[in-house]
């Protein structure tokens, strides 16, 4: 590969080798994803309070420019449910004049988090975060955005106050006898249509339908005067810049942190489920750094922060997508609409949108999670309920870093044991991990015989230190020598050479023969570079194989394995 082309892998990675005969199965998946996108995403703006036109112009530069840097050819990028929470969740409180630009602010913080991570190469680090923790904060979101979204589909008029879930529950539930019964028949209705829709028609834009036909029946209809109340007016025309609030940055850094992971998260998430066989593997740093330009570039043109949505990706896939020039197809949708419907979106109710949003939310709610997990994996059930309480009483950004620091701490946990494990003779020769098998001879007499599952480092080395020193005290008869099997170590470490040297000191007051066998190679030169294993391999301790360690020790039967 030249020089050139080097420097190029990182542009429109979807779009290279791109055939003719693809365009037309890309055009019409980005309508079929656009008629999706476009609706959902200016509902979701309406969870954050915002003019439904930040929602729509989310489906433009973030669009675009995800499908000029993703590496994934079917993801279909605007805003989530999710996201749009933990914006509401970051902005709650603001007077309206403050709102618009924190908003921009902080979805232009949003893209320099994620710029951040690339840079720092941390997008395996944040894939760690548990499963349990995304099902914990998706709980939150769905209950707390259905909940938000009573009042519209309902007619209520209720304080806008930031009191979580349960405080939002109360003021629906004492605002139930001013319910506006002509908009609660036209939300079941709405409502009562998408979910049939999904369930009996999926290929069918339920959104576009009920969208369409809800500003039919403002049109034709005198249900305005009756009291359903419209969305606001949607301006036509393309977003303008918006410059960051300078003075707002500090104080959003820790949402925008909090939202750039959750994005991050999703996008990946969604790429991977869409991905096919034929297709190159998902690069999280490259998904870091799409999202994050798409985050930056959406915060100065008045959008929200963007991610990869499934319901819309997977209308992209079903229709035929086979790269992002079904997103740029998107994208000049959502242009068109922006430019010579806004007058005709200016005529949907209010409560068609607020009927999306809770469809859409209703399946981020899945009980059957909570029973696989407690079935399971108890901890990561634990994890999930608490996380959700959290994000019911405290807010979703505290559920998100609370599921944060417990997944680090589930991972430093399970990395921080011991990483010795015995190690057996196979039935057909060789070693393994496995407890003895029909077939397999007895291991060598006079020798604890042990293998490490991963390299050491500062948390797991005391503990594999004193494993390695208790299976030699339990072992019967007293062992003569240990043979640590290394083959699975891929770096040298610092707390790896100290706690090989310091085991090899407690050993020998022991009257034991610390022997190292089969570390691999590149392992083995690098650590002659320390004075004691240098040592080791002068005194011949140090052998390709556990075969030649065990035929260096001179053992022939018996058995000394913990």
């Amino acid at each position: 590969m030249d020089a050139t082309s080097a420097r190029r892998t990182w542009l429109a990675p979807s779009l290279r080798g791109y055939r003719r005969a693809w365009l037309r199965a890309d055009v019409l998946a980005g309508l079929a994803a656009g008629v999706v996108v476009v609706p959902q995403a200016m509902a979701y703006a309406t969870i954050a309070g915002l003019p439904v036109s930040v929602g729509l112009y989310t489906c433009v530069v973030p669009v675009l420019l995800y499908a000029l840097l993703g590496g994934s050819r079917t993801l279909s990028v605007s805003t989530t449910s999710t996201i749009a929470v933990l914006t509401a969740s970051a902005l709650a409180g603001r007077a309206s004049d403050d709102l618009l630009g924190a908003t921009f602010t902080l979805t232009a913080l949003v893209g320099v988090c994620l710029i951040v991570m690339r840079l720092l190469r941390l997008g395996s680090l944040v894939e760690q975060i548990s499963p349990a923790t995304l099902t914990g904060v998706k709980t939150g979101v769905g209950l707390t955005v259905a909940v938000t979204q009573l009042p519209t589909l309902l007619g209520h008029t209720v304080p806008d106050r930031d009191t979580g879930f349960f405080g939002k529950l109360s003021d629906v539930v004492g605002a139930l006898p001013t319910t506006h019964a002509l908009t609660a028949v036209f939300s079941a209705v709405a409502v009562g249509t998408l979910l049939v829709l999904r369930r009996t028609a999926p290929r069918v834009p339920a959104a576009l339908v009920v969208v369409a036909a809800s500003i039919l029946l403002v049109t034709l209809t005198d249900v305005e005067e009756r009291g359903l109340t419209l969305i606001e007016p949607v301006p036509a025309g393309l977003p303008a810049i918006s410059p960051p609030l300078w003075n707002e940055i500090p104080g959003l850094v820790p949402a925008a942190l909090a939202i750039a992971v959750m994005a991050f998260l999703e996008t990946v998430l969604v790429a991977r489920a869409q991905r096919q066989r034929s297709e190159p593997a998902v690069d999280s740093d490259q998904e870091l750094l799409a999202v994050g330009f798409a985050a930056l570039g959406g915060g100065l043109t008045q959008c929200l922060p963007p991610a990869g949505g499934f319901s819309q990706s997977a209308v992209n896939l079903g229709a035929g997508a086979r790269t992002q020039m079904a997103g740029l197809t998107t994208a000049v949708l959502a242009v068109l609409v922006a430019l010579f419907l806004a007058p005709v979106l200016s005529e949907l109710p209010a409560a068609a949108l607020g009927a999306l949003v809770l469809v859409a939310v209703v399946s981020l709610v899945s009980p059957p999670e909570y029973a696989r997990l407690f079935r399971v994996d108890r901890t990561e059930f634990w994890v999930a309920v608490v996380t959700t309480a959290i994000g019911l009483t405290a807010g979703l950004l505290p559920a998100v870093g609370a599921g944060v620091v417990l997944t680090l701490f589930l991972v430093l946990r399970a990395v921080s044991g011991s990483a010795a494990r015995p190690l057996y003779p196979g039935p057909h020769g060789g070693w393994t991990t496995n407890a003895r098998q029909d077939g397999a001879p007895p291991p060598p007499a006079g020798l604890v015989l042990l293998h490490l599952d991963i390299t050491i480092y500062t948390g797991n080395a005391q503990p594999t230190q004193d494993a390695v020193l208790a299976a030699v005290l339990a072992a019967e008869p007293a062992p003569r020598a240990v043979v640590l099997e290394g083959a699975a170590v891929r770096r040298v470490t610092i707390p790896l050479l100290d706690a090989l040297e310091s085991l090899d000191a407690d050993l020998a007051r022991e009257g034991v023969t610390l022997l190292l066998a089969a570390f691999p190679a590149e392992v083995n030169q690098h650590a002659l570079a320390a004075p004691w294993w240098a040592g080791a391999d002068r005194e011949g301790r140090v052998f390709r194989t556990v075969d030649a360690a065990v035929a260096a020790a001179g053992n022939t039967e018996g058995a000394s394995v913990p």
